[in-house]
C-alpha cells in the first residue's frame, strides 16, 4: 500500500473521542433507536447526523496530516552546547511554526497540544520539564538537558494531540524527526607540565615528527614561540597557527584504552570486574589524559581496543579541534562481552600500534588488571619509545601483578583505583620510576 495511503489509516487508529465525542454519539444512538421504535423517521434522522458528525470529525483529522497541505508545520530543535559534557546542564530550544504564514495553520497551532519525547539519560528522572511560549504563527518550547551517561541519546520525534474544529475527536501523532544528541564524558584539567611530560619531551629530544601536514601545523597555544606562527595557515583557517615540527621535543602520543574496564551493553559488571560507574570513571580519566598532552603542545590519537586491527587513527593537534576530535572518539565505546575477547582485542591492537608506530611515539594505556600472558604481549610494545601505564583494578593488590610483569618489560606503571581523583592517578603515574 503506498505511503500516503498508510499516514491517514494511521492516524484514525490513534484517533480516540472526546468526552464530547461519546456523548454526541450516545445520544445520536439513542434518539435513533428511539425514532425507529415510534416510526418517527425525523427523530432517526436526528440521531444519525450526531453519528455521522463524530464520524467525519474522525476522518478530518485523519486526511490533515500536521506536515502536509496549506497548514504544514514544521520543527526545529536546537541543543546547546553540543555535544554536550555528562553532568553539565545543556538547553533545548523546539520550535514548532507555520511553514508558510496561512489561517489554516495559525488554526492548527492554535488546537495543538506538544509532549517531547527524551532519553531517560539526557533528562534524568524527573524527565522534560519545559517553559511554553505560544504565539499566533509559533510555538516557542525551553527546557534543559541532565544527561547522566556518556554516549548517544535520542530527542524527539515530538508528540503532538489535536482535535477536530468542534471538539468531537482526538489525535496523537509524532510532528518532526529526532535529534541525536552526543554526551561526552567530563574531564578533569591536568599539570601540562609534570615529570611524566618532561620524560616525553627528553626522551625525542633532536627529533622531528614525520607526519602529515594537518599534524605538522597545530593550533597556538598560551606560552608558544610568536615567532613560530604559521602566518599563511593562519589566514587561511582565521585563527593563529603554530608549526609543532620547529619544536624540538615534541612526539606523538598514542592513548590506549582497554574496553575491558567497560560494561559490554545489557551488562552489570566489564570483565575486569568493573561497574558502569567504575568504567566510566575509566573513559574520564583516558580522556582527560589525553586532553594533557594535547595541551602540551603534542600530537595525540586515542585508540580503544578492537578485535580487528584498526585503521591508522590519525594524530589531532590544537586546543579546539584537537580537544573535540578526541572526546568524539569516546562517545561510542562499549565494554567487551567475555574474557577472550577482551583478550584478543587488546593484543590485536597492540600489534597493530606497533606496527604503525611513527618514530619516536609514546604510548600511554588504560589497561584492566590483565593475565600474565596478555601482560607479556604488551612488552613489544615499550621499545625506544617509552610506554605508561594506569592500571584501574578495584583493589591495587589486583593489579600488583600487571604492574610488576609492565614494569619489568621497561613500562612505567602504577596502579589506579576506580574512584580516586584523576588527579591524584595522573600524580602518581608521573612520580612513579620504571
Amino acid at each position: 500500500m503506498p505511503r500516503r495511503a498508510v499516514a491517514p489509516l494511521r492516524r484514525a487508529a490513534r484517533a480516540r473521542l472526546t468526552r464530547r465525542g461519546v456523548a454526541l454519539v450516545a445520544a445520536g444512538v439513542l434518539l435513533a433507536v428511539v425514532g425507529a421504535t415510534l416510526a418517527l423517521p425525523d427523530v432517526v434522522a436526528l440521531g444519525a447526523a450526531a453519528v455521522l458528525a463524530v464520524v467525519v470529525a474522525v476522518v478530518t483529522l485523519a486526511a490533515r496530516g500536521l506536515e502536509s497541505g496549506r497548514g504544514a508545520l514544521v520543527v526545529d530543535r536546537q541543543v546547546q552546547p553540543h555535544p554536550v559534557v555528562r553532568g553539565q546542564q545543556g538547553d533545548t530550544h523546539l520550535v514548532v511554526a507555520a511553514r508558510t504564514a496561512s489561517a489554516a495553520a495559525y488554526e492548527r497551532l492554535a488546537r495543538l497540544r506538544l509532549s517531547e519525547q527524551a532519553a531517560h539519560e539526557l533528562v534524568g528522572p524527573e524527565g522534560v520539564r519545559a517553559r511554553v511560549t505560544a504565539r499566533a504563527d509559533r510555538v516557542d518550547v525551553r527546557y534543559g538537558l541532565h544527561p547522566r551517561r556518556r554516549g548517544r541519546w535520542t530527542l524527539g520525534p515530538l508528540l503532538t494531540s489535536r482535535t477536530d474544529v468542534f471538539g468531537l475527536a482526538r489525535t496523537t501523532e509524532p510532528l518532526g524527526g529526532a535529534t541525536t544528541v552526543a554526551v561526552w564524558p567530563r574531564t578533569t584539567e591536568l599539570p601540562v607540565r609534570s615529570a611524566l611530560l618532561g620524560d616525553v619531551e627528553h626522551a625525542a629530544s633532536g627529533t622531528r615528527l614525520a607526519s602529515p601536514d594537518d599534524s605538522v601545523v597545530r593550533e597556538y597555544v598560551a606560552g608558544d614561540d610568536p615567532r613560530r606562527v604559521h602566518w599563511s595557515s593562519a589566514a587561511r583557517r582565521g585563527r593563529l597557527m603554530v608549526r609543532s615540527d620547529e619544536a624540538a621535543g615534541v612526539r606523538p602520543v598514542s592513548v590506549l584504552l582497554d574496553r575491558a574496564l567497560l560494561p559490554a551493553p545489557g551488562a552489570a559488571r566489564s570483565v575486569g570486574g568493573l561497574t558502569e560507574h567504575d568504567g566510566e570513571w575509566a573513559v574520564e580519566l583516558t580522556a582527560s589524559v589525553a586532553l594533557a598532552f594535547l595541551a602540551a603542545g603534542h600530537p595525540v590519537r586515542l585508540v580503544g581496543t578492537a578485535t580487528t586491527p584498526p585503521a591508522a587513527v590519525p594524530f589531532v593537534t590544537g586546543a579546539a579541534s584537537g580537544r573535540a576530535a578526541l572526546l568524539d572518539a569516546t562517545v561510542d565505546l562499549t565494554g567487551t562481552a567475555s574474557p577472550d575477547e577482551a583478550r584478543r582485542a587488546l593484543v590485536t591492537t597492540a600489534r597493530a600500534l606497533r606496527a604503525l608506530r611513527t618514530g619516536g611515539e609514546a604510548v600511554l594505556a588504560v589497561l584492566p588488571a590483565l593475565p600474565a600472558g596478555t601482560a607479556r604481549d604488551l612488552a613489544g610494545l615499550a621499545g625506544d619509545g617509552g610506554c605508561h601505564a594506569l592500571v584501574v583494578a578495584p583493589d591495587r593488590t589486583d593489579g600488583a601483578d600487571t604492574v610488576a610483569a609492565l614494569r619489568a618489560a621497561g613500562w612505567r606503571a602504577v596502579a589506579a583505583l576506580p574512584g580516586e581523583p584523576v588527579e591524584q592517578a595522573w600524580a602518581d603515574l608521573t612520580e612513579v620510576r620504571r
